[in-house]
């Protein structure tokens, strides 16, 4: 028997959450019915991960559990990021294949029996969703998001692409691989990336949550854009020395012509030594925290 199990990272999803189990258990008891008719058999289970909400968010998933006995629930002793309650999930999950969505229904269940069948009947390790266009997201955010993916492809060589986000099926060797990474500061694209393994996408268009607001600010997305370059690249620190033989270099010409630009190149240089110490104290950071061996997520309750 093959078990498939749903990974739901929630904060604050009291609106979203049953309608979620609502939507999604429909399309779950519909693959079971047709592998049935193959003569196969496929069990699930829906694995929420209440990432420390303070709305009720809770108490709704203790109710869904009660309710259904397919449904189980890991809450978070405070809010530890939505990366930590993908972690977490794959951990708990039970099942031979692992599925993470949001639980705002932008991922839509229907795309799960086509995924399975990928995996199972292609060959394919993982099988992800892609999303086409970014309809609400504003013309800011949508070329910062064009833009960063640009710059992250160019600066760490891993082969993420706008729109290849965390709603994807995988086999459990997958799962495994990932939760064999164990830095504290994760970012779960980079690291779907650089696990490999055969993966396919399916297309599907963008839509409206389904119940309450984004969680994502353009600064939240700033310091998420950031994590993920300094987890997969130290090019940024690698050019400090570029930049210092060329500051070198045009200190020595401006030696021959005599001219006093001293005060000119002292500042210029300041300016970019203190930019560095930046970059440089964003790595010893991060080598710190990593050092501390800090738990990724603190569980409060199970059930």
């Amino acid at each position: 028997m093959s078990k498939l199990s749903v990974i739901v990272p929630c904060y604050n999803e009291e609106a979203a959450a049953g309608r979620f189990l609502q939507e999604t258990g429909r399309v779950l008891e519909q693959m079971t019915m047709e592998e049935e008719r193959k003569k196969r058999e496929l069990s699930y289970e829906i694995l929420f991960v209440d990432d420390g909400s303070s709305d009720g968010t809770a108490e709704v998933l203790r109710k869904l559990a009660e309710e259904n006995s397919r449904v189980r629930y890991v809450i978070f002793s405070r809010n530890f990021g939505k990366e930590a309650a993908m972690y977490a999930g794959l951990q708990e999950a039970e099942g031979d294949l692992c599925v993470i969505m949001d639980a705002d229904l932008q991922h839509p269940p229907a795309l799960l029996p086509e995924m399975y069948r990928r995996i199972t009947e292609e060959g394919y390790d993982c099988c992800g969703g892609k999303r086409q266009g970014r309809e609400g997201d504003g013309v800011v955010r949508k070329t910062l998001s064009e833009m960063f993916y640009r710059v992250y492809r160019g600066l760490t060589g891993m082969k993420t692409e706008s729109g290849c986000g965390d709603f994807r099926m995988m086999k459990r060797t997958v799962a495994d691989a990932i939760l064999s990474m164990k830095e504290q500061n994760r970012y779960m694209k980079g690291i779907f990336s650089f696990v490999g393994f055969r993966t396919c996408w399916i297309p599907y268009e963008n839509v409206e949550r389904t119940a309450g607001v984004s969680k994502w600010s353009i600064r939240r997305l700033f310091r998420y854009a950031a994590d993920g370059i300094l987890a997969f690249s130290t090019l940024p620190l690698k050019t400090a020395g570029f930049l210092a033989a060329f500051l070198l270099l045009g200190g020595l010409l401006c030696l021959f012509p005599g001219k006093n630009l001293a005060v000119g190149i002292v500042l210029l240089a300041a300016g970019l030594q203190m930019g560095y110490l930046q970059i440089l104290g964003s790595y010893l950071a991060r080598d710190c925290m990593e050092n501390r061996h800090r738990p990724v997520y603190i569980v409060r309750e199970k059930g």
